[in-house]
């Protein structure tokens, strides 16, 4: 892997606001050529399109078809569809490439591309170097005999409906369980709602009526409040929650309670392993709380820590073997069932092991004991190192000593803005919260002597 510096892309593909810098037509127009001159080599290439539900997806549609035409490459247009559809309809057209138009979770104003290999999979860094370069070149168009041509799948939808039931046992449905399901007005607004009524549950459904501008607004998986009220007002077994793009899960037991990606992981994983399939290896991040850990260890399991992002908890699961995998927020992969974190075919898993153990969600999620995580966000005015500052490394040994084997104190850079995210876990929330506080001021203090030095 390349240590060569990325322009555009992030851990997942390039995002932004619209109209802002490489979310922009101009440029994604000519994204479209780059991806078609770089991934469909070959004569007769095709590249899907896919997008969620915002009302800049048309623009940008329009963008990636011109270009990739431009570059002698053939579209064949899927209309709204979650990002894990995208990826599973990838694989089954043998296309050289899947693109998704989606900004995930974000609200939108915001919109971003992201890509899919020929095997369903995220690009690795070394193809992601290449686009860029090619984004250098001047844009050139192919004999018009060589252009292009574009498609509408008008079955897209239906395919990968019953690829997420073929997930589930053939002799086992959810007859009896009363669901609420919120769409976020994304992707899944036409998918999710057929796949778990056409299993047999009662659905209840909410966020499913997109308008362009209300995706992912107070609904969905980062917005839980609504659906937690409507669990408990329609005496529901339980809610799914899944994100603008189908690739989050959170869950509400039917006590109302938030069943998040750290316990979601363990549900699954533990099913795999009553059941001898699987791996005892499961990733996490290095955001999973400390209670999965002890929970994996007690069943045989070892919880390994990728960084924070769905392609390297993919890539550390194919590191150790292992089947299963997640991040804290929603990410669930399974890799046994298909090649990306899917939000439905996660909650379906969960739905199975309920069904399985003639129990509820809220027991199986009581399996896990949590610890109290504090997050403490240090704002910069420009990124600086505190990895080697003497006063920042001094104050983590001095939280970790007064934690010990019960707690974790983690600091990690966002990838796009300058804040120091600080986090500490243990068993008391005071202390957390204080230790936290203190590694904070004291990162606040030594970022404020390197600004003093360098006027």
């Amino acid at each position: 892997m390349t240590d060569q510096k990325r322009r555009y892309f992030g851990t997942d593909g390039i995002r932004g606001r619209v109209g802002d810098g490489a979310i922009s037509p101009d440029f994604v127009l000519k994204l479209g050529w780059a991806v078609g001159r770089v991934l469909a080599k070959e004569s007769n290439s095709k590249v899907l399109i896919g997008k969620d539900t915002r009302i800049s997806g048309y623009m940008f549609e329009s963008a990636l078809q011109a270009g990739l035409s431009a570059a002698g490459v053939d579209v064949y247009l899927l209309g709204p569809m979650p990002t894990p559809g995208i990826a599973y309809l990838t694989r089954t057209f043998h296309a050289q490439a899947g693109i998704v138009i989606s900004a995930s979770h974000n609200p939108y104003h915001d919109n971003g591309i992201k890509f899919f290999s020929n095997e369903g999979t995220k690009l690795p860094d070394a193809v992601e170097h290449e686009i860029e370069a090619m984004l250098d070149q001047e844009l050139t168009t192919v004999e018009s005999i060589k252009l292009g041509k574009a498609h509408r799948v008008d079955d897209a939808r239906g395919r990968y409906i019953e690829f997420c039931k073929s997930s589930v046992p053939l002799k086992m449905n959810f007859a009896g369980m009363k669901i609420v399901l919120d769409c976020a007005n994304g992707a899944t607004y036409h998918v999710a709602p057929d796949v778990f009524k056409e299993l047999g549950a009662d659905v209840i459904v909410m966020g499913a009526s997109p308008d362009g501008l209300n995706i992912n607004q107070n609904c969905g998986s980062t917005e839980p409040r609504l659906l937690q009220a409507a669990v408990l007002e329609h005496q529901a077994d339980l809610g799914i929650a899944l994100d603008g793009d189908g690739d989050r899960l959170i869950m509400v037991d039917h006590t109302g309670q938030i069943v998040d990606g750290d316990e979601l992981l363990f549900i699954i994983a533990r099913s795999q392993k009553l059941r001898g399939k699987g791996s005892r290896a499961i990733v996490g991040t290095q955001m999973s709380n400390i209670g999965l850990e002890i929970a994996l260890a007690a069943h045989d399991m070892t919880l390994h820590r990728s960084k924070v992002g769905d392609r390297y908890v993919i890539e550390k699961l194919q590191e150790t073997g292992g089947v299963v995998g997640g991040e804290s927020s929603g990410h669930i992969i399974c890799l046994d069932k298909t090649t990306t974190g899917d939000g439905i075919i996660a909650a379906l898993q969960v739905l199975c092991e309920i069904c399985r153990t003639e129990s509820n969600l809220h027991a199986l999620r009581s399996l896990v004991t949590k610890y109290p995580q504090t997050l403490i966000n240090v704002r910069m005015t420009k990124m600086i190192d505190v990895s080697n500052d003497n006063a920042v490394i001094e104050a983590v040994k001095a939280a970790e000593m007064i934690l010990g084997k019960e707690g974790r104190v983690l600091l990690r850079p966002s990838g796009t803005e300058p804040v120091i995210r600080v986090m500490v876990e243990g068993q008391d929330p005071n202390l957390t919260k204080q230790l936290a506080e203190d590694i904070a001021a004291v990162i606040e203090s030594s970022m404020s002597e390197q600004n003093a030095s360098i006027a």
